[in-house]
């Protein structure tokens, strides 16, 4: 749940601006950052950013929907039909393109705050460092998305406190943009410590050091991949894989780092209940106890198709037990081809993580797919004591897994990296990986079991991105797509581009 301090630096913002001089939204950093309990407002604020109703969803939905693992109903909003579909014609006035570049330079901005004072004041140095460091976090996080999907973008790093400010240019090159990521998050990593318990909803170097793992993967893979653009970036492809797996190995293979690992039950990893369960890196803080859409979450009604009747049960794994839900919107539907052909036979990832039943109070089979359930559901999002629409599911956005694959693919067939695949395989009830694969052939390996242990997570765009292939999605292959340069980036939303020349 969203911290109370953000709410008062909310409060301050809107008290000490000058709306004649100013953009909205910004304070006097005269009457601010003078106690610890400022320092850390100004942090939580930070956060507070991500979890608006636009931006959260976004997360989820521009890191699957226009592949074939979701698609939209029929009577999707036209923006998400355009970017299912990638008509490009439309995304510079697309919605949730211009909400999600929005918010990540609201996080930017408030990120850039901190950065710029808490250094200074006379606080703990533990905690000014952790604070400082989430910062850096923070930044980089809200570049790294920015560039995965519009590739450069302008560049700020100091806090916007006049309109002159907002009219920064573009990082010069693919180089600069992600030079900036890396060196915030070497930053990070040194100042922050390992946390004794997951935090839901803060992060620590752990999160440091997985999100610099998945950006050298990201760039070393692009390049060798030759996806246009970072084909041409000044690095050695063997070297950022090292890289790579340095970092990555840091959290999975470090025995200073003990906060994180692997889930051993996977139905607990999805529990909301366990927000702070070993496989959390970074997960987002909202509660069902919240007031507003962004203290609580709806996201899982965007994954549950229309049940008449409202509340169902499901079944918990392969146990007798049932959990109550809602319905849903049917926002994001499962493609029906990923779900019959993407999963092993046997896979829990898909027998117990997908829904093809519900049930009523008694167990009873109340609906199924093919019939009354119009297609088989996502059940990551569930909340089993919602109140209403209102939940405390939320998107996870790094977990373990994901690092351990992460690790994995960059180091190639090692035996830790095998230990790592087969551990999650086991755990989806999969026998062990097919044992000596070269390098490419266990990195394909590799990346497939992402796409199955990160579904609907938000990750199968970027994954196939980074390797080419997002263009041979069937939807865009239906749309005239025939490389990769045609999905390459988004174009910067028109309402930036309308107001600073610089980036036109």
């Amino acid at each position: 749940m969203k911290n109370k301090f953000a709410f008062i630096l909310a409060a301050l913002c809107l008290t000490a601006c000058n709306l004649e001089e100013k953009p909205y939204g910004f304070y006097s950093e005269g009457s601010f950052y003078k106690t610890e309990a400022d320092a850390q407002a100004a942090t939580m604020y930070i956060y507070d950013a991500i979890n608006y109703i636009e931006y959260s969803r976004a997360i989820v939905f521009l890191g699957g929907m226009n592949t074939d693992e979701l698609d939209p109903k029929g009577d999707a909003t036209q923006s998400t039909k355009d970017l299912d579909s990638w008509s490009q014609n439309n995304f510079r006035s697309n919605v949730t393109l211009g909400n999600f570049f929005k918010y990540s330079y609201i996080t930017i901005n408030r990120a850039n705050a901190v950065i710029e004072n808490v250094p200074a004041m006379k606080i703990d140095e533990s905690l000014k460092n952790r604070f400082t460091g989430e910062a850096y976090f923070m930044r980089a996080y809200s570049y790294f998305n920015l560039a995965r999907n519009f590739g450069r973008v302008p560049v700020h790093m100091k806090v916007v406190s006049t309109i002159d400010d907002t009219a920064a240019g573009l990082a010069q090159s693919l180089d600069e943009q992600w030079g900036y990521i890396i060196s915030d998050l070497e930053e990070a990593i040194r100042l922050l410590p390992y946390y004794a318990k997951p935090e839901p909803g803060r992060v620590d170097k752990a999160a440091a050091q997985g999100l610099l793992a998945k950006t050298y993967l990201y760039l070393a893979s692009a390049k060798e991949y030759q996806v246009p653009q970072y084909r041409d970036m000044n690095f050695g492809v063997d070297e950022y894989y090292a890289k790579a797996a340095q970092y990555a190995g840091a959290v999975v293979d470090n025995p200073e780092q003990t906060t994180y690992a692997l889930d051993p039950d996977l139905m607990h990893i999805y529990d909301v209940q366990y927000p702070d369960g070993p496989e959390h890196i970074f997960i987002m803080s909202m509660d069902r106890t919240g007031e507003s859409e962004g203290q609580y979450s709806k996201i899982s009604k965007m994954y549950i198709p229309y049940i008449a009747g409202g509340t169902v049960y499901l079944k918990q794994g392969d146990e007798g037990s049932f959990i109550p839900t809602h319905d849903g919107w049917s926002e994001y539907r499962t493609n029906i081809g990923f779900y019959n052909t993407m999963f092993e036979t046997g896979d829990r990832r898909k027998d117990w993580l997908i829904c093809k039943e519900v049930y009523d109070a008694d167990g009873n089979v109340s609906a199924s797919y093919p019939g009354s359930l119009s297609y088989p559901f996502c059940r990551k999002y569930i909340d089993p004591e919602f109140v209403g629409d209102k939940t405390s599911t939320k998107p996870f956005l790094m977990r373990y897994s994901d690092i351990a694959l992460t690790y994995a693919e960059a180091a190639g067939p090692t035996d830790k990296a095998y230990e790592l695949v087969n551990a999650i395989r086991n755990r989806a009830g999969l026998s062990d990986a097919p044992a000596g694969m070269d390098k490419a052939s266990f990195r394909q390996y590799v990346i497939m079991e992402r796409v199955r242990e990160l579904a609907f997570e938000g990750n199968i765009t970027y994954d196939m991105r980074r390797t080419g292939r997002l263009h041979t999605v069937q939807a865009l292959v239906g749309q005239g797509v025939t490389n990769e340069e045609d999905v390459l980036f988004y174009p910067i939303p028109s309402i930036e581009t309308d107001l600073n020349p610089n980036i036109k």
